[in-house]
């Protein structure tokens, strides 16, 4: 289920998640945009820049992981309760091919939410000419705290 006119509690919830995405510094320095939003599964892309690049013109894997890291996160917060966020606990990620590409594209979706600790698999497609490639596969655990705004 994404976002959608018809769909006030959809709208309610991608409108959560897009302030907190908004409040996220590093998505706007990489130029990282949300997608689809729906409870326990978040999409983020990024699009293709020069400055996101390694020496060989690959997504690095630094932004792979970067943006991998933030859709698990969305999407465990989607399940979070009133007045909690989630953070990062640990997260292992496997770099299955070079990500190259017009953009990337992370989604995230909750395998098991629990009432301290949430497991996310983030799936992460580099998008080149309407073709999906995977190139990264993670794994996180994710805590809720209460959301304690800066």
């Amino acid at each position: 289920m994404t976002s959608s006119p018809s769909n006030p509690s959809a709208n309610a919830l991608h409108q959560r998640i897009q302030t907190q995405f908004d409040r996220a510094g590093m998505m706007h320095h990489l130029g990282a945009r949300l997608g689809d939003v729906a409870p326990g599964r978040v999409h983020v892309h990024l699009p293709y820049a020069p400055s996101l690049t390694q020496h060989m013109g690959f997504f690095h894997a630094g932004a792979t992981a970067t943006i991998a890291d933030s859709a698990g996160g969305f999407a465990a917060m989607t399940l979070a309760p009133e007045g909690y966020t989630a953070l990062s606990v640990e997260f292992k990620i496997n770099m299955l091919a070079p990500a190259r590409g017009e953009s990337l594209e992370a989604i995230g979706k909750v395998i098991r939410k629990g009432r301290t600790l949430t497991i996310v698999q983030v799936d992460v497609f580099a998008l080149n000419a309407g073709e999906k490639t995977p190139v990264a596969l993670m794994q996180q655990t994710m805590i809720n705290i209460p959301d304690r705004q800066p």
